[in-house]
């Protein structure tokens, strides 16, 4: 059995959440399969429009069906111990009631990363290994942040059933698991036009 590289930290999700009490302001750190990830806080306005854009969409036309799923956007943790995992989607769907006070969640629907070129690697290789571990995650969402180009991974009861790609404004993301569809140009708006 080979052992993780020495040149990254590897910790326990416990470890992990004693170690968060400790990191400075303007960082933002992930726990992805035990690996610790230390970034800078912020990112390029046009990350947080179509980030803010897609959640409004979705939590929109849930509350319209009148759908007990929450969206949660960038600040809201998922968190797994048995992936020793603490990660922050860009953009997270729950199906049902969260309990009171919660601070992060272990069984989401769908995941949405908005990637720009440093993170893509990441989200669509390390990120997605952790992610389809997750029995309850129906739709990985990789959304490109420089052009109208989103990637849709779909579980079809325990099988990954390939992949969906969309290109181009007129597209639209359809995410059946929670009966919704989003059109690329409402996630684009202000971002990208024709």
């Amino acid at each position: 059995m080979s052992r993780p590289s020495s040149q990254y930290e590897y910790m326990s999700l416990d470890d992990f959440e004693e170690l968060l009490a400790d990191k400075p302001a303007n960082e933002k750190w992930e726990l992805i399969g035990g690996r610790v990830v230390r970034m800078m806080v912020g990112a390029r306005w046009e990350h947080h429009f179509i980030a803010r854009n897609l959640a409004f969409g979705l939590m929109q036309r849930l509350r319209a069906k009148g759908s007990s799923c929450q969206v949660f956007q960038e600040t809201f943790f998922l968190k797994e111990k048995a992936i020793d995992s603490a990660m922050l989607p860009d953009v997270m769907v729950h199906r049902g009631a969260m309990e009171p006070g919660a601070t992060s969640l272990n069984d989401p629907t769908v995941l949405v990363e908005v990637m720009s070129e440093g993170s893509k690697a990441r989200d669509r290789f390390e990120k997605w290994a952790v992610y389809q571990k997750l029995p309850s995650l129906r739709h990985y969402v990789l959304v490109e942040r420089d052009r109208a180009h989103i990637e849709t991974f779909d579980r079809a009861g325990a099988d990954w059933v390939g992949v969906q790609i969309l290109d181009g404004l007129e597209a639209e993301l359809n995410l059946p698991a929670i009966g919704v569809s989003v059109p690329l140009a409402e996630i684009y708006r202000d971002v990208i036009t024709d």
